[in-house]
């Protein structure tokens, strides 16, 4: 990335995300977008596609439209983005009337850097006129793969987008998926108006993943085997083609004492919501789904995808398995798949109402799957080609790599199996097919004994016909008759005249491995002597996590506590190093974080359930203005505390996230240090932040000496003056008070650190709170006459 917005973004990029620079494409497209152009994004799951819309919207003026979908994925989002601070909120059924117009004006009034809304609330005249009125930085539109018919979760609403380019034709637009070929990518420009747009393709390699597909014999038992012996108490999504099938592995899964939820269109609403909470907000969970589910499901420390069913197209397969490993850390794509799969989607493709044309396209698409099914060489180098990207060497993770089949002529062995479907009609399946060259004797078969196939294939037993008739059905050989059999198809004539020589796989018996030794091949890679703090990380995220009511991977991911355990930093400097941190995660969690380091274990407390009581994004109603909640100046009265019955949320920072917080700093006007033409000037009045769930505390200014941070924000030093007993007992009370009263957690109204240096230091008057860490003047305002009153009584008795 170059130009004039390079330095300003990495400045965001650093300080909101804890990255230090762009993956890929990323730079390019944030660039491209922030100066005002449109953007046509083709990027892997788990690749960093929202990125490349959040952080244009932050250096833009005004409020990032993002299209979304699914209400899952928009609220995953916006927890995870107010967790670093973005202010950001969602329009969707589930916000009560009064929330939606609560929303709507903080977009009208600037307080929002990124807004979701479904496509049908976007399209509404009500929305569209007020949207008029409203500073909007970018539209992007999230899964743009659905608006194609030829796409494979097409959404007629998704077409009607094309009013984005009417109704805001200077505003930029960027589309944005993970999939998609060249007739859907034609689609998405003609209908966004992105026909002179760039296209950003990012590489679609997962080399994390190890994609592995197995012949299907009994998939649940299967199933049970790998999990046990290679992601046990790992989360995982177990696919199945049919609601029954979800519901019975689901139940079967849980008999054999595996935590397991099922997710299926055809459970209640409120069955599937909360099941979805669980696979979020749960460590370790597996849930046993249909397509239905997996569109906006963010969560980057799902370890494996299984399919017990075949998936329909080499683009589904994608894009489920690539739901695994958006860490980076090593997962799992399993498959078992047999010959009755192929044939079922084969006929459910033949017997649908779609017109001839759409047939032709999506079986050359299952095809194109049935063939990377049956490879005998690199399934990656075959998966990329797909999508036109080449992989100069075999990848070195996948079965056919790990485990190269045997490859040899078996052109006589299809020809037996190709006359034996003629002969008895092309109406019968491969059960029993198998019996005829078999010569297996039953009831069923009199009528075909006295043909010449009838016991021509003893040689072989009977899994190798039941790998041959899979193998020629996957290739197009054979396929579904009529008769719910097997026919030949005309493809087969040069087999059968000789002519043209086929080389099938053999399905052998892999060498057996110890359950550690895949175990280790797949789970994630920490060092005996790092695992222990590594859990005692997760334990002290899983916590935090259901303080704050969001999945734990919002506080830190798995790759960041890895990351963590391996590194140990004994500081906030250090620790701000590692890929993930950012300025809002490192204050918000960085004394917790270097405790449990120090310790190396982490003890569970009892802390009040939740960190906000009324409105879900943490914005005021209309009548509320900001100067309303103005923080007084030191000589006034300090304003009285929010109860929980009025129902009041006190608001989120107000300075656009693109610029640094600073500590007790005046309003002022500030202007973004860029280029003019480029990224609009920014400029915001500033207001000291309000304590709330999501801002506490306050970073220090950049602009402050290295010592001046530490002291800041640094813990105290265990080997300095410890805290005076009676003294912390006292301010325990009086947090736990102030939460009751004010609604917030305890740790909301001041952290642990503050609780501490109070303790520590025994200050006396308001002066000498000053300078303490997370105490700026906002929160000295609100407590700091309680904090001393209960100082001076202890100290005074």
């Amino acid at each position: 990335m170059t130009g004039p917005a390079l330095p300003q973004a990495l400045e965001v990029l650093q300080r909101v995300w804890g990255y230090n620079e762009f993956r890929g494409v990323q730079g390019d497209i944030v660039r491209t977008v922030a100066e005002g152009g449109n953007a046509l994004v083709l990027m892997p799951t788990g690749g960093g596609k929202s990125l490349c819309y959040q952080l244009p919207s932050l250096l833009r003026p005004g409020v990032g439209i993002v299209v979304s979908p699914l209400i899952a994925l928009m609220k995953d989002q916006v927890d995870t983005l107010r967790q670093l601070g973005v202010r950001a909120a969602y329009l969707n059924s589930t916000l009560s009337p009064a929330a939606a117009r609560t929303v709507e004006q903080a977009v009208l009034t600037g307080r929002l850097d990124l807004l979701y809304i479904a496509p049908e609330r976007l399209l509404l005249p009500r929305t569209l006129e007020w949207l008029h009125r409203a500073q909007i930085a970018l539209f992007a539109v999230d899964e743009a793969h659905c608006v194609s018919q030829w796409g494979h979760d097409f959404r007629p609403e998704y077409q009607q987008l094309s009013v984005l380019t009417a109704e805001f034709p200077e505003v930029p637009r960027i589309a944005l998926t993970a999939t998609a070929d060249d007739r859907t990518r034609a689609d998405i420009r003609q209908v966004l108006g992105l026909q002179r747009a760039p296209e950003f393709v990012s590489s679609f390699d997962r080399p994390n993943i190890q994609y592995r597909v197995a012949d299907k014999s009994t998939p649940k038992q299967q199933l049970l085997e790998f999990i046990q012996a290679e992601h046990l108490g790992d989360a995982g999504v177990i696919y199945c083609l049919s609601r029954r099938s979800v519901e019975e592995t689901a139940e079967w899964l849980q008999e054999q004492g595996l935590p397991v939820v099922a997710y299926h269109a055809g459970m209640p609403p409120q069955d599937r919501s909360r099941a979805q909470e669980r696979f979020l907000n749960e460590e370790g969970l597996i849930v046993v789904a249909t397509v239905a589910f997996g569109m906006g499901i963010d969560k980057p420390n799902v370890r494996f995808v299984a399919h017990l069913d075949l998936p329909k197209s080499m683009e589904g397969y994608y894009q489920e398995t690539g739901r695994a490993g958006r860490d980076g850390l090593p997962s799992t794509a399993w498959m078992v798949y047999g010959l009755a799969d192929v044939v079922n989607v084969r006929r459910m493709l033949a017997d649908s109402d779609a017109p001839e044309d759409v047939k032709r396209i999506e079986a050359g698409k299952l095809d194109a799957l049935l063939t990377y099914c049956e490879a005998a060489t690199c399934r990656r180098q075959l998966l990329l080609s797909y999508f036109g990207e080449t992989l100069p060497e075999p990848c070195g993770n996948c079965d056919v790599c790990l485990n190269p089949p045997t490859v040899r002529d078996m052109t006589q062995e299809a020809q037996m199996a190709l006359s034996a479907a003629i002969r008895t009609g092309n109406r019968y399946g491969s059960a029993y097919l198998t019996d005829i060259l078999l010569g297996k004797d039953n009831d069923k078969n009199k009528r075909h004994r006295h043909l010449p196939t009838y016991g021509v294939g003893k040689g072989h037993d009977v899994k190798v016909w039941r790998s041959v008739l899979r193998q020629l059905v996957s290739l197009g050989y054979l396929t579904a008759g009529p008769y719910q059999g097997l026919m030949v198809t005309g493809r087969a004539r040069g087999i059968l005249r000789g002519e043209v020589q086929l080389l099938l796989r053999e399905d052998t018996v892999k060498p057996r491995t110890s359950k550690r030794e895949r175990a280790q091949a797949t789970r994630v890679a920490i060092g005996a002597h790092d695992r222990p703090l590594f859990l005692a990380l997760r334990a002290w995220r899983a916590e935090r996590a259901g303080q704050l009511k969001v999945p734990p991977y919002v506080i830190f991911s798995d790759a960041t506590l890895k990351a963590v355990a391996e590194l140990r930093p004994g500081s906030l400097q250090t620790l701000s190093t590692i890929s993930g941190i950012g300025e809002r995660r490192l204050a918000e969690y960085g004394s917790e974080v270097l405790r449990i380091v120090r310790s190396g274990v982490h003890e569970e407390q009892r802390r009040p359930r939740g960190t906000v009581q009324a409105h879900e994004f943490g914005l005021v109603p209309q009548d509320i203005t900001w100067e309303t909640l103005a923080m007084p100046r030191l000589s006034e009265t300090p304003p009285p505390l929010l109860t929980v019955q009025e129902e009041v949320r006190v608001p989120v920072k107000p300075e656009r996230p693109v610029e640094r917080a600073q500590v007790e700093a005046p309003p002022a006007v500030v202007t973004a240090p860029v280029e003019p033409g480029v990224v609009r000037e920014v400029q915001q009045e500033r207001t000291p932040p309000a304590p709330t769930a999501l801002a506490s505390p306050t970073l220090p200014s950049p602009a402050l000496a290295p010592a001046a941070l530490k002291a800041s924000i640094e813990p105290p030093e265990v080997s300095g003056p410890q805290p005076h007993p009676a003294v912390m007992t006292a301010l325990q009370e009086l947090r736990r008070e102030l939460a009751r009263e004010t609604g917030y957690a305890a740790y909301v109204v001041f952290p642990n650190a503050t609780l501490t240096a109070l303790a520590t230091r025994l200050p006396r008057t308001m002066a000498e709170l000053v300078g303490l860490p997370g105490l700026g003047a906002k929160r000295i305002e609100a407590y700091g006459e309680s904090m001393l009153d209960a100082i001076n009584t202890e100290l005074d008795d």
